[in-house]
């Protein structure tokens, strides 16, 4: 029953003084051993139907004694409804028992009837309970849909078995199928909204999830409504359902009710959600085993996929079928679009039911008409059945047909419709079948702790934001990006990028050198050549290049610009790359995204495009002409040169190359009266879309320095990005910091003035104020990254251009990690000069130029790798 039916009962302190511990503990003993019975069975068989009425009948048992020996009040009944009520009961579940009265009840119903709900706490059934009148009934069942579906499927239990076909009568007289099937698809697309409108999330709920068991539920009530018939059996035989239809839902169903078993058993409880700290002991149940690419637990989350797109596919073709038997589509309003479909109300219709047998090629045609025509809004029910159906003439002589190669790229072409026509195609197996490479990753899961969707998933939400790159509404949310696709020719091979750039995941390997390949012979096979075949290529390839060096090197560096530009090659590929890079974090995950890293992408976009259009500049121009932007930005802030060159005195040029002139400028206007100061200065601003903060930090350098700063922000749950350290002649500290807030926040500004108090004033006293370690709980890694850990690189490799060291480290986040790394560095008497975090969920991947003496000796530097290695495995 619904949450706000349940009456709470204030439980008395033993079973004694209500019916009498002689007649509960028998009865409890009994339901015990029968449902361990029951479960013992299960595991002997694994066959869920069986379970399910073995423990419902337990349950009926133990109720009908209970009624026995604590009597409900005269001319009452015990009724069964939700899933217990339709015969089913899942080992964990409530037992949904409505108490049916024909009256209001007096103070006496009322004791006993407290006395009854009490007693089946004692008994060891968790109720879910309602005690109501049929006149109450009616009222709640006219207010909210729930109640009515969950008396729906209402069975007598004991008592007065007179109340329940009265009680069937009064809710079959006051239904209307139509205001149901309605309210229940409301009821269906919140919920899948809950569930962000995917089957393919990694820790999916078996029975909530789009694609998942209230799905089937939902349709069965919405067919029992309709008057198609109570089972599925009865509804195939009112032409519902094919035999095929009906063969593929009962596999499916029988797969998710032993899933739902397998859970409540394996937790101990109540639990529906596919954990991941459960799914490798699933795995185990049902006897995967690992393959050379793949866990256990990817082959059993795969095989739930599969699983939950046939509920999908099958759930549209029923929801359609039911939706016309209610409000059925007027014949003479039919409107001829060709020989071979045609529309009525909106929706596309196949004018034979074996066109797409006659023609195949028409399969593809179906999806191109929905692009072309905007007044089209859906297929026909008999339209969407013959596709789904027709997936098995899509065949290798079906994809070297020219008519369908060419049908697929002018879908990819058109103006509109594209995101909507690739789901569809792929929630009808239409596109894993046309493109078998694209089969091979449909739920394939990625445990790499930032990718939150399966690859196929992914995919399609990387061409729905290149999509969205063209939308006039979406312009304020990307603005380089709407400018640079409006300007780009042929952007549609950007989504053939993207449709190929994870095709390879899983295979093992090289996923982007197997991907660049798989769209070579795509775009060779569909007639794409020359330039922009190569570029297809380049980008597949490449696709993870442009994130890299925005995350990983010194931008500010000539010379990682230089690289960068030498590697894309020219203005088109460039922007190519950036449209498809940004498309693609911001697919992975809504966590991976931030302004900061789309800072990062357009300053290098902006950087490598003034490159390409000139001849490469030596480090001395960049040098110079960072500094004169610099002095000019410095004048218009009134500051005089003397007092600017008091400042810049005190620097080196590795300064001047190691920031951008803005910041150089910044620097300059909050330091230039501190330059010979006794006391730490801080400084913050706030960047991007209010997301991220710069801090400036200026202060007598020490030993713990870098420590005590990393200490600071991981008390405060902030997140470091970036950093830049450095020290003036005179020997103080000037470092730079961009870190995240650990939650959004509004008033920015005001963070960042309590920032600065806060940290000056932990610069002053270093050793006081530290939360005591209790308070850091939270530091504990995810439930992701502990069940699917990744195993933690270090390298350490001397640097090109200087007598600096690389670090480059790989592990799984958590917090704190840059404070554990920072005492390793202090220990080891190792000065950091640039730090690049790239945080991606949770995972990061961080680069650190360092300096010490103590790296030039083998033994010591061995030493040093061994103990960061230590922190990035030590929460």
């Amino acid at each position: 029953m619904h949450p706000s039916d349940a009456q709470p009962v204030r439980r008395p302190g033993s079973a004694r003084q209500r019916a009498g511990a002689s007649g509960v503990v028998p009865l409890r003993r009994q339901l015990s051993d029968a449902r361990r019975d029951a479960i013992q069975l299960f595991r002997e068989n694994r066959r869920p139907d069986p379970l399910l009425q073995n423990l419902r009948r337990a349950a009926d048992k133990a109720l009908r004694g209970l009624v026995a020996i604590c009597p409900l009040p005269p001319g009452a009944a015990l009724v069964a409804v939700g899933g217990y009520g339709r015969g089913e009961l899942y080992p964990y579940s409530d037992v949904d028992v409505l108490i049916l009265l024909r009256e209001a009840p007096g103070e006496q119903a009322a004791a006993r009837l407290e006395a009854f709900v009490a007693a089946m706490w004692d008994l060891g059934i968790e109720p879910g309970h309602s005690v109501r009148t049929i006149e109450d009934c009616r009222r709640e069942a006219a207010a909210d849909v729930t109640v009515e579906t969950a008396l729906l499927e209402a069975r007598w239990l004991a008592g007065d078995r007179e109340l329940m076909p009265a009680l069937h009568a009064a809710m079959a007289e006051q239904r209307d199928p139509r205001s149901f099937f309605q309210a229940k698809r409301a009821e269906m697309q919140q919920r899948h909204a809950r569930y962000h409108d995917t089957a393919y999330a990694l820790e999916p709920n078996c029975k909530e999830s789009p694609g998942a068991l209230r799905d089937l539920q939902v349709v069965l009530w919405m067919a029992q409504a309709a008057g198609m018939g109570m089972t599925w059996t009865e509804i195939a035989r009112n032409d519902g359902l094919t035999a095929a239809e009906l063969r593929a839902l009962r596999r499916a169903e029988q797969a998710f009710k032993r899933l739902r078993i397998e859970l409540h058993l394996l937790a101990g409880r109540r639990e529906d959600r596919l954990l991941f700290d459960l799914q490798p002991a699933l795995a185990e149940i049902y006897g995967f085993e690992a393959t050379k690419t793949r866990r256990p637990s990817e082959l059993l989350m795969q095989r739930y996929y599969w699983a939950a797109r046939v509920v999908c596919q099958l759930n549209a073709i029923l929801l359609q079928t039911i939706e016309e038997r209610l409000f059925p589509l007027p014949l003479d309003q039919f409107q001829p679009i060709d020989a071979d479909f045609g529309m009525i109300r909106g929706r596309l219709c196949l004018r034979r039911d074996d066109g797409f047998d006659r023609n195949p090629a028409l399969i593809l045609r179906a999806f191109l008409i929905m692009q072309e025509r905007s007044e089209l809004t859906g297929l026909t029910a008999q339209t969407l059945r013959a596709l789904w159906h027709a997936r098995r003439r899509i065949d290798a002589q079906f994809r070297r047909n020219p008519v369908n190669r060419r049908q697929f790229i002018q879908i990819l072409q058109q103006p509109r419709g594209i995101v909507h026509a690739l789901r569809r195609m792929t929630m009808l197996n239409i596109l894993p079948r046309y493109l078998p490479v694209f089969r091979r990753i449909v739920g394939q899961m990625q445990h790499d702790l930032f990718h939150a969707y399966t690859v196929d998933q992914h995919t399609l939400m990387v061409i729905r934001n290149l999509r969205r790159f063209t939308m006039p509404e979406h312009a304020q949310e990307y603005p380089l990006a709407s400018q640079l696709i409006a300007e780009f020719e042929d952007h549609w091979l950007l989504y053939v990028a993207a449709l190929f750039h994870d095709i390879a995941k899983g295979r093992g390997g090289d996923h982007s050198e197997l991907g660049a390949q798989e769209v070579r012979r795509f775009c060779r096979d569909h007639g794409i050549g020359g330039a922009d075949a190569e570029l297809c290529e380049f980008l597949v390839r490449h696709h993870l290049l442009m994130s890299t060096v925005a995350q990983k090197r010194d931008l500010s560096d000539p010379a990682v610009i230089a690289e960068f530009t030498a590697q894309v090659g020219d203005e088109r590929r460039l922007t190519a790359l950036y449209l498809l890079t940004v498309a693609d974090i911001r697919g992975t995950s809504p966590r991976v995204w931030n302004s900061w890293k789309g800072k990062l992408l357009e300053d290098l976009y902006r950087l490598s495009l003034t490159a390409l259009g000139s001849s490469q500049p030596d480090t001395g121009t960049v040098l110079a002409r960072r500094r004169q932007e610099a002095i000019d930005e410095i004048r218009r802030m009134g500051l005089s040169d003397e007092d600017r060159d008091a400042f810049w005195s005190q620097l080196d040029v590795a300064y001047f190359l190691r920031h951008e002139a803005s910041e150089i400028a910044w620097h300059t206007r909050h330091l230039h009266r501190c330059v010979n100061g006794t006391e730490p200065v801080v400084r913050a601003r706030v960047l991007g879309q209010n997301e991220a903060l710069q801090v400036l930090v200026y202060t007598p350098d020490r030993e713990d320095l870098f420590v005590t700063i990393c200490r600071y922000f991981d008390e405060r749950r902030y997140s470091v990005q970036d950093a830049r350290v450095h020290t003036t002649h005179h020997g103080w500290a000037l470092d730079s910091f961009v870190v995240l807030l650990p939650e959004p926040e509004e008033d920015l500004r005001s963070r960042a003035s309590l920032l600065e108090h806060e940290l000056a004033d932990a610069l002053r006293n270093p050793q006081a104020g530290h939360p005591p370690p209790e308070a850091l709980a939270w530091r504990r890694p995810s439930r992701r990254s502990r069940v699917f850990p990744i195993v933690p690189t270090v390298e350490l490799q001397p640097d090109e251009h200087s007598a600096s060291w690389r670090l480059s480290i790989t592990a799984a986040d958590r917090p704190g990690l840059l404070h554990s790394l920072a005492r390793v560095f202090a220990q080891h008497q190792v000065d950091l000069k640039m730090a690049k975090i790239m945080t991606l969920g949770d995972r990061v991947e961080d680069i650190f130029i360092i300096e010490g003496e103590r790296l030039e000796q083998p033994r010591a530097q061995l030493q040093f790798e061994r103990d960061v290695l230590s922190a990035l495995d030590t929460p």
